[in-house]
């Protein structure tokens, strides 16, 4: 990829990493909206590689955006505080499934970062999870201190979906994070700290096989667009959050008809046209 390519996806990543409407599925949509063409090598081994470089560039944002409460998770480490060390612990747990399904699953889930099909299906999808968990917000009476281990796992399981492409990562621990009982604002909170870990253990896994690739300026290329993927991500997270204290009672319904669109036109396009 070339640097304007990557500058286009790059936005397109941090803008679509928060919101519920799944950034990897718009990853790999790009290229065919814009009709790049990329080598085939590149999509079925480096694409992956390179899109978690991007958000990595995501997962800065976020710890700047809730710097305060990683603050106060990383100072809880040392001293006692029970709240903020319960709430390291729930986001360790929550971790744990997405960490696992990704370590042995990645080569399996490869294959589908390329196929434009796979994504605009499980967009539809996708769609379906936000206009349940639209449903079934209105009971979360819960704040995340609340939460049970099991709670969290459950969540952290839900987490592991946006491993493929149409999935939506926020979408789905938000949803998740409603059947546990959680208030509106508590579960896009929990959401947005689950991000970060999982985002930083995908970057450990994958970044080391980009800068092993010998593939000339690519590696730099991909750090250039960590840098800007990261700061439209802050923007993006600023105005989510705007969002869903704005229009709590039906927060979810636009995204899930947003992804109805999107993967219909994407399956009509690639079967019919």
């Amino acid at each position: 990829m070339d640097f304007l390519q990557t500058f286009i996806l790059a936005i397109v990543q941090g803008m679509t990493e928060l919101f519920p409407i799944s950034s990897v599925a718009h990853s790999v949509l790009t290229p065919y909206v814009f009709h790049w063409q990329l080598d085939s090598v590149f999509l079925k081994e480096h694409f992956l590689p390179f899109v978690v470089m991007l958000h990595l560039g995501t997962a800065i944002a976020l710890f700047l955006f809730f710097g305060s409460d990683w603050t106060g998770i990383v100072r809880s480490i040392a001293k006692k505080d029970k709240q903020n060390r319960k709430l390291l612990y729930l986001i360790i747990a929550g971790s744990i499934p997405a960490a696992l399904i990704g370590f042995f699953l990645e080569h399996a889930l490869r294959g589908i970062f390329s196929s434009v099909v796979n994504a605009g299906f499980f967009l539809i999808i996708n769609g379906c999870l936000l206009y349940w968990g639209e449903k079934i917000r209105k009971h979360g009476k819960k704040e995340i201190k609340d939460l049970t281990y099991k709670e969290a796992l459950i969540i952290g399981a839900f987490q592991s979906l946006a491993l493929i492409p149409g999935f939506s990562r926020s979408g789905a621990t938000i949803t998740a994070g409603f059947a546990a009982g959680l208030k509106h604002e508590e579960s896009v909170r929990f959401s947005m700290l689950l991000a970060t870990p999982i985002i930083i253990g995908a970057g450990m896994l994958e970044v080391p096989k980009l800068m092993a690739t010998g593939m000339g300026d690519l590696f730099w290329i991909a750090v250039m667009g960590g840098i800007v993927s990261g700061l439209a991500a802050f923007f993006s997270v600023w105005i989510m959050m705007k969002w869903f204290h704005k229009n709590e009672i039906t927060a979810m319904k636009p995204f899930a008809f947003y992804c109805w669109i999107i993967g219909a036109c994407v399956l009509f396009t690639s079967f019919c046209l």
